[in-house]
């Protein structure tokens, strides 16, 4: 008795009618509500799979008080979020993301890069997943205002921000770069990070200190502005190579950054890797495109996102998930560990056997 092609689409009181039950029993036998027998309740499944009976998705969120979506939202400006990466990072976070609502019945809201009075009060959510939020992040800011909840992808950085959040490991990232570049013979390393509070550039700053007084460096340290793109990594890196002629390698955290920086040793003369080795901090189109291809990290992010999305969901239903790795005020998930993608702009020579043992993700260099 399935519904044919034209004809009415049944209604919760058809399915009661088949099944003989009222309209309130029916609603709590198929939304897993009220005191329904197991029996009764499975009999007006099935009848309502005979008749081919689709609940209303816009009537039971107005009876629940439920958008069912969730938002992946990020203040991170659009020179570093558009462009080539726009196919990154970003998108790769949530592709994975909205996979695993999905699976909860939730749909995925991208909202563009968020920035102080933007509308992010009128989109319809029940929650929101911020990327990389900075100390004083006005995405934050509003989900606050509005009184959502929220979780964090990477450590939150306001000392009062006391949402679970997704670990991105900054400050193992920055070690794994950092290694890679003194084992590949670089004595004078300088590090380019953005302006930003996000965990990522605090994070592989505070690397970078701690490798350079272990290794008796001398630390050069140049931020620039996020929103500057690609020719902030130009200028800062030009700036470097005046100042300190004899850098032999430079560690760009941001891959907008790192292209940048690339151009400007290019039109220095310097030769990469010859004279310069250059990493950077994400594995995404910039790094795979760059001439030449760029060392980057491969973060794990569809992993990284799923839980994310799992922290949220388990936050906007009172429950904490089933493992033992649940995030308590302040504490976070951890991802699973990054990865180095080794490629031509760090190797003057195959890897050593340390890097080969530690190294995971590892490609063949493209040449």
């Amino acid at each position: 008795m399935t519904m044919s092609q034209g004809a009415r689409r049944p209604t919760i009181a058809d399915v009661a009618q088949a099944a003989g039950v009222s309209r309130t029993t029916v609603s709590h036998a198929l939304n897993g509500i009220g005191k329904v027998d197991p029996r009764t309740r499975e009999r007006i499944k099935g009848v309502a799979a005979e008749l081919g009976y689709r609940p209303n998705l816009r009537a039971q969120r107005l009876r629940r008080g439920q958008a069912r979506a969730i938002a992946l939202v990020s203040s991170m400006p659009f020179a570093v979020a558009g462009g080539p990466s726009r196919l990154g990072f970003y998108m790769e976070v949530a592709a994975a993301a909205a996979e695993r609502a999905l699976v909860h019945e939730y749909a995925l809201v991208l909202i563009p890069p968020v920035q102080s009075g933007s509308a992010l009060y009128s989109v319809d959510i029940d929650g929101a997943i911020v990327v990389e939020p900075e100390a004083d992040d006005p995405a934050v800011a509003q989900l606050r205002e509005r009184g959502l909840p929220y979780v964090a992808l990477g450590r939150p950085t306001a000392p009062d921000d006391d949402a679970p959040y997704v670990d991105l490991h900054g400050g193992r990232v920055a070690e794994l770069l950092l290694d890679h570049l003194r084992a590949q013979g670089a004595r004078r390393p300088a590090l380019i990070v953005g302006e930003s509070t996000r965990h990522s550039s605090l994070d592989a700053r505070a690397a970078y200190e701690r490798a350079a007084l272990a290794h008796g460096w001398t630390p050069l340290v140049a931020t620039a502005p996020e929103a500057d793109g690609e020719q902030a990594g130009y200028d800062r890196c030009a700036a470097l190579l005046a100042e300190h002629p004899g850098i032999d390698a430079l560690c760009v955290l941001v891959d907008a950054f790192a292209v940048g920086a690339v151009r400007a040793l290019r039109d220095a003369g310097r030769r990469i890797p010859d004279d310069v080795l250059v990493v950077t901090r994400y594995d995404g189109l910039r790094a795979r495109t760059c001439e030449p291809p760029l060392t980057a990290v491969d973060l794990r992010l569809d992993r990284a996102a799923t839980a994310a999305v799992e922290l949220l969901l388990a936050r906007l239903s009172g429950q904490t998930p089933a493992d033992d790795e649940t995030p308590t005020p302040g504490r976070g998930v951890p991802a699973p560990e990054p990865g180095l993608v080794l490629r031509t702009s760090s190797l003057r020579q195959p890897p050593t056997a340390t890097e080969e043992g530690t190294v995971t993700g590892q490609r063949t260099p493209a040449g």
